[in-house]
């Protein structure tokens, strides 16, 4: 039986929805409206799907000192697997309306630090998903309750004291935001602009073409380009809250570029200390 752990096209996912290893979830958000996604999910969805919310499923928020969206517990990620019946052999597929930044690819990085392998993203997410005219339900099907059990991979989850030593050890840091955002000439999330001293930057959109992500030989050609000879394992990456960061997780596995971890407070968690340093420009 094909299984996806990375991307799977619309055409594929339309032709597995009756497979009963298969669960669909929609992980839709608009960052400025905590309801929208759960709106959008009732108004329309793939049809079978789940909803997963960032800030209620993917995200702690009774956390503090680490960014917008804090990294949750494992307990209480294989808890909502549970409520949307996802065993670790269930092949899972993600999708969002933001090119899998928003927050497919958090999600799918959520389940892989858990270590579930079957676990993939929609590339070209709702958007392909609906322009194709492929079905689309309002039904909310009650899930049957799972079992699962797992814990985070910790060498792959880094905190900014860690981030720091990192750096310090001649580490390479990639920034995923806006170059804007990077350079500091422009904040319209966090209460400082800037970026990590030492980071380079690769704004997560580089990643795609036409609201997909581009071919695998090229992304792993351009992330060669980026990162020279530092080995994948060797990356840390971030980006405003620990979200959109995960798109280049993805991308890099896409590409056979596996193993590189994620600064899970990212900016917001970095500035949450007014004594570690920030840099501008380029």
């Amino acid at each position: 039986m094909t299984e996806w752990t990375t991307l799977v096209s619309a055409e594929q996912l339309h032709a597995a929805l009756e497979r009963d290893d298969v669960v669909v979830l929609d992980a839709r958000v608009q960052l400025s409206d905590r309801a929208a996604g759960e709106a959008a999910f009732r108004a329309g969805h793939i049809p079978g799907a789940r909803h997963a919310d960032l800030d209620r499923d993917l995200t702690d928020h009774s956390k503090t000192h680490a960014g917008r969206h804090p990294w949750p517990d494992a307990a209480s990620v294989t808890q909502a697997l549970q409520r949307w019946g996802i065993s670790p052999g269930h092949q899972v597929i993600v999708y969002d309306a933001g090119d899998g930044a928003l927050a497919a690819a958090r999600a799918w990085f959520l389940l892989k630090a858990l270590g579930h392998r079957k676990v993939a993203v929609l590339d070209g997410g709702w958007a392909r998903w609906t322009a194709m005219g492929l079905p689309v339900d309002t039904a909310m099907p009650a899930a049957e309750p799972s079992h699962y059990a797992a814990g985070f991979e910790p060498s792959r989850l880094l905190d900014a004291e860690q981030v720091q030593a990192h750096l310090a050890s001649g580490g390479t840091l990639v920034d995923a935001r806006a170059a804007e955002r990077f350079r500091g000439e422009v904040e319209p999330l966090d209460r400082v602009a800037g970026h990590v001293p030492g980071a380079i930057n690769r704004p997560y959109a580089q990643n795609l073409r036409d609201g997909q992500f581009k071919p695998a030989d090229e992304l792993a050609s351009e992330f060669k380009a980026l990162l020279g000879d530092t080995p994948a394992n060797e990356v840390v990456v971030m980006c405003g809250s620990g979200v959109t960061a995960c798109h280049h997780l993805l991308a890099m596995e896409h590409a056979g570029l596996p193993g590189a971890r994620l600064f899970t407070g990212s900016w917001s968690g970095w500035i949450d200390d007014p004594a570690r340093p920030v840099a501008t420009g380029g």
